[in-house]
């Protein structure tokens, strides 16, 4: 189908766009950068397409839900909320040098998606769970908020990077890379930005629970984990805000913290519990 092939060609064109902006970082030549901004742009169009022809396609097979309803959705539009915060904040910072520390990230899902041979894409009918109208708000807050934590990713790594930046060295691609106190500033506004995602995420789950399986919470895998995520980085903003850790402790407990966004979208998939049919 035509949205499949949109989605399976934009993933080498988003690995173009990674290659783009690393030669942009390597080379210290703008011009790399301008055109890794278009590329992006453009195949964030396509990739948007993609999902809007996927969810017309869901409606003339009688089935008619949302695009994110099985773990070969949710990584197309993880990727796509991943993109599209991106160039939100490319756009309002004026510097492209987080580009080659989060198209791989798009580049990856999206290629897991298309080419595991674990993965199904074809459209489903929805389980009886999942037909409601709490998931849309569900997915859209729990996605965004793990996009706005693939950033922080990025930056903490962007910030531990830059820790190895010296005169002495002359490194362009440590140089290009903006001072430590910007990229610590913008990497809190993400988590801040992932947390409050995360928060509403988890209260529109509750309420789905209950509506679904008559309790809010039932420390299935997945709520224990997401749990686990939230906790991770409240402890973040509070060693920000109260004990006013900074720099490379904050970028550890990002770190840490992402690892725990990808068990919880990953590792529970292959536990037992309400959510294991994201595996399908």
């Amino acid at each position: 189908m035509l949205d499949s092939i949109i989605l399976s060609s934009i993933t080498f064109v988003y690995f173009g766009a990674f290659v783009l902006y690393l030669l942009m970082m390597v080379m210290a030549r703008d011009y790399f950068g301008r055109l890794a901004s278009i590329v992006t742009g453009v195949t964030f169009i396509g990739h948007t397409l993609a999902i809007v022809l996927r969810w017309i396609r869901s409606h003339q097979m009688g089935i008619g839900h949302a695009p994110m309803s099985n773990l070969y959705e949710s990584l197309i539009f993880f990727a796509w909320a991943v993109i599209l915060l991106y160039l939100i904040v490319e756009n309002r910072t004026k510097n492209r040098t987080l580009g080659p520390f989060i198209t791989p990230l798009a580049f990856l899902a999206i290629a897991y998606a298309s080419f595991s041979p674990d993965i199904s894409e074809g459209i489903q009918p929805l389980i009886p769970a999942l037909k409601s109208n709490w998931l849309i708000a569900h997915v859209i807050t729990c996605f965004f908020g793990y996009a706005a934590f693939g950033l922080s990713f990025g930056l903490s790594i962007m910030y531990l990077l830059k820790r190895l930046d010296s005169p002495e060295r002359g490194n362009k691609f440590l140089a290009i890379i903006p001072g430590k106190g910007i990229v610590d500033e913008l990497n809190y506004q993400m988590v801040i930005i992932g947390f409050l995602m995360l928060t509403l995420g988890i209260i529109t789950g509750s309420v789905w629970a209950h509506s679904a399986w008559g309790t809010y919470w039932s420390w299935d895998p997945k709520e224990t984990w997401s749990l686990i995520t939230w906790l991770i980085y409240a402890s973040v903003i509070h060693s920000r805000q109260v004990r006013g850790w900074k720099g490379k402790r904050i970028a550890l407990l990002c770190l840490a913290g992402f690892l725990c966004v990808l068990f919880t979208y990953f590792g529970v998939n292959y536990l037992a519990g309400l959510h294991s049919y994201a595996k399908s």
